[in-house]
């Protein structure tokens, strides 16, 4: 759905769907908590881009051509659901053995890395081909949904002249779909025993004295390549080091953008690894981010999540393919851009894909049951499915699709009192007016919120973020709509009226839900 479309849902839906019934478990909620919300317009955090939105996929996944493919209609479908801007990054652990088979009689390289053959390694046991006619599919697949690209080379695993080589293929078919490269997946985690991609004691300086080795190589092939990087596991202080050496040794132009990954929980089969312990703040994200934007700011560059989701190793069941995961995903990602990110790309793809990624395992399956949803994808993938048997929108789609109403908008600070209530509030400016977001992530507290409207503001309206339980993973929708079909619908069906008296509205937000408010 194009911007314009959902302007206009906006604008002629209200009338028609006034007073839409809340979901019956939203109901059954004791004495709502009053909270008191207030806007700082003047007071910009960042501008979130059109591009925000993003998918991340194993390089594996183009081991076959067919998926990432114009032809592959419903996915297609899928991605311009949720944007026509977006990015799609490719890499993952996968990216580190998958080679360049640049002809039909190519030989794969000879691959000698500690960890194949240990129960204990979390890489992937086996080296897979890219051909130029996945490069080609690609190109043609980003036409037709409106992306751009982020490429990952393999660095774990490859060397300097592979890798220019499938660089300049890259390059030449991408064109302008192609942001930058990435050179090399979470090398932050290369010399851990379950990865054992370099040796213990390997660190930053080995790391950039090989990195700048690969992108020499590559900038020789592609004179205007550009880079991004270090797309690390969770070192913030790579990514300063990354962020300050490399534009003095590599050329300030060179480097579009800083990277990392984050996850919230993980391993899936600890018992830690829960919805409680998902929902709840994580001190890292503003230790990790408070590191890394003054280093971006001063050398002019941008920082960008390429890759994380709820939880790693393949997402865990009944949680990343459930409501939690859904308000999880709409607070993380809006959390993000107030701390200054340019964009988010969540992480998924099928089982097999996400199995192979690592050591052919998936710890987030709890059963036999688990194993066959995980082979439409795995439990944190935004989108499940196969080519066989299509493909369709999961529960975090639906908060990803909430945070599409913010993009192209100036994100402004909030004051929002809760009163020890687990929500957060985000509000922006919009064309059209203002959009403001409540997730409250409390399993137990309903809010009334108080909200402050800006100066000259008297009317509103309402979205819902919502499911029949926080560990739904069906009936999940946004507005009262979900997802349809194979050219992949949505259009907002139930909108609240909210009414604004002297300045304020009150808003209800049931506990486990999500609110939009529409203000203009």
């Amino acid at each position: 759905m194009t911007d314009y479309t959902r302007r206009r849902v906006l604008k002629t839906g209200f009338a028609t769907t006034v007073g839409a019934a809340l979901p019956r478990f939203v109901l059954a909620a004791q004495a709502s908590t009053r909270a008191s919300l207030s806007i700082e317009p003047a007071r910009v955090l960042n501008r979130i881009p059109a591009s925000y939105n993003g998918f991340s996929i194993e390089t594996v996944t183009l081991e076959n051509p067919s998926v990432y493919h114009a032809a592959n209609r419903d996915l297609v479908a899928l991605f311009r659901c949720l944007t026509t801007d977006g990015v799609l990054r490719i890499g993952g652990n996968s990216s580190e053995f998958c080679w360049w088979k640049a002809a039909a009689d190519a030989q794969a390289p000879q691959i000698k890395a500690a960890g194949v053959g240990r129960s204990d390694n979390w890489m992937p046991q086996q080296l897979h081909a890219i051909t130029p006619q996945a490069i080609d599919n690609l190109r043609g697949f980003l036409d037709a949904t409106g992306w751009s690209c982020i490429y990952g080379l393999n660095f774990g695993t490859g060397s300097p002249a592979r890798d220019a080589e499938e660089a300049a293929y890259v390059a030449r078919v991408l064109g302008p779909k192609l942001k930058y490269f990435q050179i090399g997946n979470e090398p932050d985690l290369y010399r851990t025993p379950n990865n054992l991609l370099r040796p213990s004691g390997w660190d930053f300086p080995d790391y950039l004295r090989e990195w700048l080795e690969i992108a020499r190589a590559v900038i020789a092939r592609v004179p205007d390549a550009k880079f991004g990087g270090p797309d690390v596991g969770g070192a913030a202080d790579w990514v300063v080091q990354f962020g300050q050496q490399v534009p003095k040794l590599l050329g300030q132009e060179r480097l579009a953008e800083l990277t990392g990954h984050y996850y919230a929980e993980g391993p899936p089969d600890s018992p830690s690894a829960s919805i409680q312990n998902l929902l709840a703040t994580d001190p890292r994200i503003a230790e990790r981010m408070d590191a890394i934007m003054p280093v971006a700011r001063a050398n002019g560059l941008t920082f960008r999540m390429a890759e994380g989701n709820s939880c790693y190793r393949g997402g865990k069941a009944g949680m990343s393919n459930a409501l939690a995961g859904a308000l999880w995903g709409m607070d993380y990602m809006l959390d993000m851009a107030a701390r200054g990110c340019v964009g988010i790309n969540l992480h998924g793809g099928g089982g097999k894909e996400i199995s192979e990624s690592l050591g052919n395992k998936l710890p987030g399956a709890r059963d036999a049951r688990d194993l066959e949803i995980a082979k439409l994808g795995t439990f944190y993938s935004p989108i499940a499915g196969n080519l066989e048997l299509g493909y369709h929108a999961r529960p975090i789609f639906y908060g990803m699709l909430a945070v599409q109403q913010f993009a192209n908008t100036d994100l402004v600070a909030t004051r929002f009192d809760t009163h020890g209530v687990n929500a957060n509030a985000y509000a922006a400016k919009r064309v059209d007016g203002w959009c403001i977001a409540v997730v409250n992530k409390d399993l137990r507290l309903d809010l009334t919120v108080d909200v402050v409207v800006p100066p000259g503001c008297k009317s509103a309206a309402t979205w819902r973020l919502t499911g029949p339980s926080i560990d739904a993973t069906e009936n999940v929708s946004l507005a009262g709509a979900r997802v349809s079909g194979t050219d992949a619908k949505w259009t907002a069906l139930a909108t609240e009226s909210v009414a604004v008296k002297e300045g304020r509205a009150a808003l209800e937000v049931p506990h486990a839900s999500a609110a939009l408010l529409f203000v203009s």
